[in-house]
């Protein structure tokens, strides 16, 4: 017996040790669909679990449903682009450390024949535009980031197109939107890295075409966020920071800016702007 002790609790007391290492080594990240949709986070994460030591697992949902999933403490970091919101978030003592990381743009796309006109013109003359003569406008309808964003735009633009019978809500992420304007024939808003990712699945037989970009409203800000310890005390912030600093790091920001789907760049780097 005293033989077998010996044999079985250096191997006990190794699996113990073990354990709370490797559970220290993982983080969840709560995010948005398009660092997902896009490729970004596959183009990354290998970088990111070298460079640190740290194995990057996340869900892709829309920024609300991230914000959420992180007020409910299943989630040690965030990585979305909903400002108003993110700020709202951490005034209210869910997350710490908010920090601007990268950015890109939306735009707004629709069928090429653009039966509503809009083609050139701002975005909110464009929207305007799509309600005054009811062309169908397909809404992610989620509280995600780019729901936010549409939101503001309508109210910009003087607009509450809600209730309307043109303005279909998708309650789906930005690619199954995407997909219901082409089926449609409707109009949407979308980010301009998902643009690219379904306009190069879609190819030739592409219905849909971008009718309004360059706009300043379209400024689409990345911030990464790690989840308050005080509110969710099993919120690994150590490595919170870790990640965090990684993401502003020169090497990390060049690294954002080299990653290209058919030659064109989907987001921006711009830590500390």
């Amino acid at each position: 017996m005293k033989n077998l002790k010996k044999l079985f609790l250096p191997v006990l007391a190794a699996a113990f040790l073990a354990a709370p290492a490797q559970a220290a080594d993982t983080l969840m990240m709560a995010t948005t669909t398009s660092t997902q949709d896009t490729g970004l986070l596959e183009f990354l994460a290998p970088t990111f679990q070298k460079e640190t030591g740290i194995e990057l697992k996340w869900v892709a949902v829309g920024t609300g449903k991230a914000l959420e999933i992180a007020k409910n403490c299943d989630a040690d970091v965030l990585l979305v682009h909903a400002p108003a919101a993110e700020k709202e978030f951490v005034k209210a003592g869910h997350g710490i450390d908010r920090r601007q990381v990268m950015y890109n743009d939306f735009v707004l796309v629709g069928p090429k024949a653009d039966p509503a006109g809009v083609k050139g013109k701002d975005t909110a003359a464009a929207l305007k535009t799509i309600a005054d003569k009811k062309a169908s406008f397909v809404s992610r309808g989620d509280q995600s980031g780019t729901h936010k964003a549409e939101q503001k735009l309508w109210k910009q633009s003087g607009l509450n197109p809600d209730k309307e019978a043109f303005y279909i809500s998708a309650g789906q992420g930005m690619m199954a939107t995407l997909n219901m304007a082409a089926e449609k024939g409707a109009y949407s808003l979308t980010d301009r890295g998902t643009w690219i990712k379904f306009n190069a699945q879609q190819g030739a037989k592409n219905p849909l075409a971008i009718v309004v970009e360059g706009d300043k409203a379209l400024f689409n800000q990345y911030s990464v966020i790690t989840v308050n310890p005080k509110q969710c005390p099993k919120t690994k912030a150590d490595l919170g920071k870790k990640f965090e600093d990684w993401w502003v790091a020169p090497s990390t920001q060049k690294r954002i800016a080299e990653f290209k789907l058919e030659g064109k760049q989907l987001f921006f780097p711009n830590a500390g702007k």
